[in-house]
């Protein structure tokens, strides 16, 4: 169904009256940011009347609709994907012929918007494009980040972090609705007061701020969902001291107004200090704070009661960070609508749901209780209001309360954040198998044991309309070809694309197609960085957050014996190889940042060692953002997905490489698993220890210095990080790696080291020896990732947790 079935000249109109209305000239005036603006503002306005229409349909239905709350959605570029979604593409290409401009001319102008990080917010806004093209009627909520992330530049070989000014050209996404903004308390002091109608909760001398919310709609492809994303600015209600102003203090003067916008400025600001502590949980609170207001006061306005919340509304979680709305619903539930403690209660249980993204404890979330009695007064009684009630049926459950006290939400001055989620929802649910499991056995045991009922498993899924039809047009046109176009919106039907496992026609074809999208990479590398690269070698390619347990530095020390190797002519056994690395480090985060440093000093000394660059190169590709997966994606041959086994609830970076013909060099961990069975282990590199291998080296004792010593491989890749690349020093990783007053090494590099190099090997021998087989593996991988769309990951959560119907 293309939109209205529109031609170019409507869409002609429709531009000439915004550059009219706008800048009061006449088109053939108006310059190439003037013709992206006036089409973002049509296709906007487009999907603002369809959003209208969806949303009348979903009231007069008064069908149940699901509220999605995440800390960010990492959407990309808007043009393009609604554009496609909307089947226009074709007529807006050529309705700009009259401006003499091209859609690609257009596409580069919009900036990507920073709202999001990595996998948690491509896998929100991922959600958002499922929802819409299924018919689900959907509202995700996140925070309006003035600056983004951040901008990542590398200076001197380290990360630099530079505001990210993506407003410039993407704020003509954002509809501003002042007129529903709410106003979030934090501060003050909590009165209490009974009357003859029961408690009244005062809260006194309040800091109050503004929550402006301004929307942002995502199209679903041909049909009639639009999912809207409602993003929250930060305001002060006191933006000015006009007496200090007037005498002259004007820093004073505006302090409150900074300190209110600061919690919308930037996305995850570093918390390893006390002020961003207190920041973090502001912003957490702010966002549900200022959702719940609204769903609350949207679903009242509509039923005149909030009995029937949860069979109206189905309030989703997504991580930790949003778990304040399972106090904040009880606040506004009991203090501003009368309703007692258990009712409220039973209506926040039966809304809300959570999913867990981690399995590292030191990701699991907490707050200083003092920050959150200070900060948020009212929530920190709810809170231990909350945690008494359920340890005092969780001891009489065990007729032991030192049980019950392991499941507390308080432990060690802190609030844990997942036990309040888990505690508050009616599910809970992991992003992969084995991490549901890892969770049901280890993470979360005890709240299994107590409430199995509640856990389930939904494994993570990507939109393939983006991260295929969009990103890889030539693998797009040919699968339309072979086996027609419906796995576009039915991805299961890509299965079909297996008949032609033996045609060496297609296999040549979709080699062909590997190649030119590698030309494409290996141009934008040559032009950004002057970096020439080999297009006949293999690109492999580790592209997602840097963290030590997605082991970049495995990698990073593969690469070092290959330099080493090279440097004493011991090449033999070397095919040519290009690395190719994307990852941004927390602010915060001194040793990912020290990873990346490595990263680029590798990539220096290669390229400017002619003997070395013969065989490998490096290329670290800074500023890691869905438009540049959208390149990186479709070129890339070996997929590097080596976390430590038990580390990674899922991954999606997995899933897109696979989805565009990559072959994944990876450990038996998060999606992984289910790649392998879908795709059979003959059909991926697979190396390393099982997670419950991990857990047994872990209790008998892992020794890093046991590897280092009896292997000589090892020993020469410490003494070259001594040395330095080619002068600077990595002592520091080498003792990291040895032990330094702490265990070495602790995502087992070492152990899985050796196994690593013999996955590589096979890797090689079978792409420069057997290029037929490795073309095969490369279709069975296309083939077989249809169950990794979001689609499948919607309807799963549609039925089995939501309870939403499509309309």
């Amino acid at each position: 169904m293309r939109e209205k079935n529109i031609e170019a000249k409507h869409i002609n109109a429709l531009i000439d009256e915004e550059i009219s209305r706008y800048w009061n000239i006449e088109s053939r005036s108006a310059n190439s940011i003037q013709i992206y603006r006036a089409l973002s503002v049509v296709i906007r306005d487009m999907l603002l009347k369809k959003h209208n229409q969806f949303k009348n349909f979903v009231n007069k239905n008064e069908q149940k609709q699901v509220y999605y709350i995440c800390m960010e959605f990492l959407v990309g570029k808007s043009l393009r994907n609604n554009l496609y979604n909307l089947k226009i593409e074709n007529e807006t290409e050529i309705a700009l012929k009259k401006y003499n401009i091209k859609l690609e001319d257009l596409y580069v102008i919009e900036k990507d918007p920073g709202l999001g990080n990595g996998g948690l917010g491509r896998l929100a806004s991922c959600f958002m494009d499922s929802l819409a093209t299924q018919g689900y009627p959907a509202t995700g909520f996140s925070i309006k980040y003035e600056f983004g992330l951040f901008k990542q530049k590398i200076i001197d070989g380290w990360q630099t972090e530079l505001p990210d000014d993506w407003l410039t050209t993407s704020d003509v996404w954002l509809v501003a609705k002042t007129e529903e903004r709410v106003v979030v308390k934090f501060d003050g002091k909590i009165r209490e007061e009974w009357t003859t109608s029961g408690l009244v909760i005062h809260h006194d001398y309040p800091t109050e701020i503004e929550a402006v919310p301004y929307d942002m709609f995502i199209s679903g492809y041909d049909g009639d969902g639009v999912s809207l994303l409602r993003l929250w600015e930060s305001k002060s209600l006191n933006s000015i001291d006009m007496n200090l102003f007037s005498q002259g203090d004007y820093i004073r003067a505006l302090s409150e107004d900074s300190m209110a916008e600061a919690i919308s400025k930037v996305l995850y600001p570093a918390d390893n200090h006390y002020e961003g502590k207190i920041l973090r949980l502001k912003q957490q609170y702010f966002l549900v704070s200022a959702s719940a207001q609204t769903i609350v006061k949207k679903h009242y306005k509509k039923y005149k009661t909030l009995d029937n919340l949860s069979d109206k509304a189905a309030i989703h979680i997504n991580d930790t960070h949003p778990a304040l709305i399972i106090p904040e619903l009880m606040r506004i539930l009991m203090d501003d609508y009368g309703y007692s403690w258990e009712k409220a209660w039973y209506i926040v249980v039966n809304t809300v749901s959570y999913t867990n993204h981690t399995v590292l404890s030191e990701a699991l979330e907490t707050f200083d209780i003092d920050i959150v009695k200070t900060k948020l007064p009212r929530i920190f009684m709810i809170i231990s209001e909350i945690n008494r009630r359920f340890l005092q049926e969780a001891g009489s459950k065990y007729n032991d309360f030192n049980k019950a006290e392991q499941m507390s939400v308080f432990g060690y001055d802190k609030i844990n954040m997942a036990n309040l989620c888990i505690i508050g929802s009616h599910t809970v649910n992991g992003v992969a198998k084995l991490h549901s499991e890892i969770l049901r056995r280890t993470v979360f045991k005890k709240f299994y044991e107590y409430s199995p009922y509640k856990f389930m498993n939904v494994t993570n899924g990507i939109t393939h309309r983006r991260w295929l039809n969009q990103s890889n047009p030539r693998l797009k046109n040919l699968l339309d070809d072979l086996i027609g176009a419906d796995y576009t919106k039915h991805p299961s039907k890509l299965s079909e694309l297996k008949k032609y496992i033996d045609d060496d026609v297609v296999l040549h074809k979709l080699d062909e197609i590997k190649y030119e999208n590698k030309k494409l990479l290996a141009e934008f590398i040559y032009n950004t960085y002057q970096i020439s690269v080999n297009t006949d070698s293999i690109f492999d390619i580790q592209a997602k957050r840097l963290h030590e347990y997605k082991r970049q530095l495995l990698n990073a020390l593969r690469i070092i014996s290959l330099i080493i190797d090279i440097n004493e002519g011991n090449t033999t056994h070397i095919k040519p190889e290009t690395f190719i690395f994307a990852a941004k480090a927390a602010p915060g985060y001194y040793r990912a940042k020290e990873i990346i440093q490595m990263i680029v000093a590798l990539s220096d000394y290669i390229n400017k060692n002619p003997n070395i660059k013969k065989y490998i190169n490096v290329v670290f590709v800074e500023n890691y953002s869905v438009s540049l997966a959208e390149i990186i994606m479709p070129a890339g041959e070996l997929s590097e997905q080596i976390s430590l086994a038990g580390k990674e609830a899922s991954g999606t970076g997995n899933m897109k490489f696979m989805l565009n013909g990559a072959v994944t060099i990876g450990t038996y961990d998060g999606a992984n698993v289910e790649i392998i069975n879908q795709v059979g282990e003959e059909n991926f590199f697979l190396f390393g220890l099982r997670d419950y291998e991990v857990e047994s080296l872990w209790k008998t004792g892992y020794s890093s210095i046991h590897y280092y010593q009896k292997s000589l491989k090892l020993r020469k890749i410490i003494d070259f990080l001594n040395k330095g690349i080619p002068s600077k020093s990595f002592e520091s990783i080498s003792k990291y790696l040895l032990g330094d007053s702490q265990v070495g090494d602790p995502y087992m590099c070492f152990a899985d080291f050796d196994s690593y190099l013999d996955a590589h090997n096979k890797a090689s021998s079978v792409y420069f020896d057997d290029k037929r087989k490795w073309n095969q593996m490369s279709l069975v991988n296309i083939a077989s990732a249809g169950i990794f769309s979001s689609d499948r990951t919607i309807k799963e959560y549609a039925d089995s947790i939501w309870n939403i119907k499509s309309i």
